[in-house]
């Protein structure tokens, strides 16, 4: 698959699963659907690569930096995000991820000593331009005394999490470890520790037959987590986390759209303006790849 469709498809995925996690949100507990998600999406890896005849044994080093991965990319910052979720707009929860391409330069900085181009980072920051025009009203009305303040800071650390979880990734893809192995492994533990996590709280391991919950766990664990990282951690093992993660700054226009039919978002001459410019960010970012994106197939894992 081609860099293009890698990017397109995490956009789409990924902009849609926060509405789809609104949807998780009342019977269950955070912590316990964010285990079940994961318990599925790792589920469906191992059997995918039990089919494919890929081994999934490695050392406990290994293992010791997949349970970090699991930390960070698969329970943490997703914990973090459901309770956000329940306190701010689906719009503005993607607009604060969307900070994970700052977050990502600089931890790609730290980390591996990257230094982003010029136009990567004119890019981002037009991007996130953009992105605060179109949602000046929810910024606008910041109070401290808000619980949707709460929900702000919660998806600023849950954010900053994910970065982390990206800088292990990457760092897993240059030592050679298969992205769908370490995905599997990953999901695994990240769901362990939620379980864990839940015990320790007492929270009841409940369970919602309805089907906006039973469609929306499939839906994230099928397209949110399995195919949606496996698109976004192999993009960002070619391109590079700070690019890779420009992604998120588009998701919160597909969040906007679907916030548009199912939320009633309504459009103002703000939200227009600011979407051109996150277009345009994108332009400047993606202008430099166009010779990577061409041709490039998928890597057999």
């Amino acid at each position: 698959m081609t860099n293009v469709l890698l990017y397109v498809a995490t956009v789409l995925i990924w902009g849609s699963t926060w509405l789809a996690i609104k949807f998780q949100l009342g019977v269950v507990a955070p912590e316990v659907s964010v285990a079940y998600r994961f318990l599925l999406a790792a589920a469906i890896l191992f059997a995918w690569g039990a089919w494919r005849r890929v081994g999934f044994s490695y050392p406990m080093r290994a293992h010791l930096r997949f349970a970090l991965l699991g930390f960070l990319l698969f329970s943490t910052n997703y914990l973090l995000f459901y309770f956000a979720t329940a306190r701010l707009t689906t719009g503005l929860v993607a607009v604060v991820f969307s900070t994970i391409v700052a977050w990502n330069i600089v931890n790609g900085r730290l980390v591996f000593g990257r230094r982003s181009e010029t136009r990567v980072k004119f890019g981002a920051a037009l991007g996130f331009l953009g992105i605060c025009i179109v949602f000046w009203p929810e910024l606008k009305a910041f109070d401290l005394a808000r619980a949707g303040t709460v929900g702000l800071l919660l998806s600023v650390v849950a954010t900053y999490s994910a970065s982390l979880g990206n800088m292990v990734s990457a760092h897993l893809q240059v030592e050679g470890y298969p992205i769908l192995q370490g995905n599997a492994w990953g999901m695994l533990y990240g769901a362990l520790m939620q379980l864990t996590f839940a015990l320790a709280r007492g929270i009841p391991f409940a369970f919602d037959p309805s089907p906006a919950y039973m469609g929306s766990l499939l839906y994230l664990a099928v397209f949110g987590s399995v195919i949606g990282f496996g698109c976004y951690l192999t993009l960002l093992g070619r391109i590079g986390a700070d690019r890779a993660g420009y992604a998120a700054v588009l998701f919160p226009v597909v969040a906007l759209c679907l916030s548009t039919l199912f939320e009633d978002f309504s459009w103002t001459y703000g939200a227009y303006l600011g979407v051109v410019l996150i277009m345009l960010g994108n332009v400047l970012v993606l202008g430099r790849l166009k010779r990577g994106i061409i041709g490039t197939r998928t890597a057999t894992q």
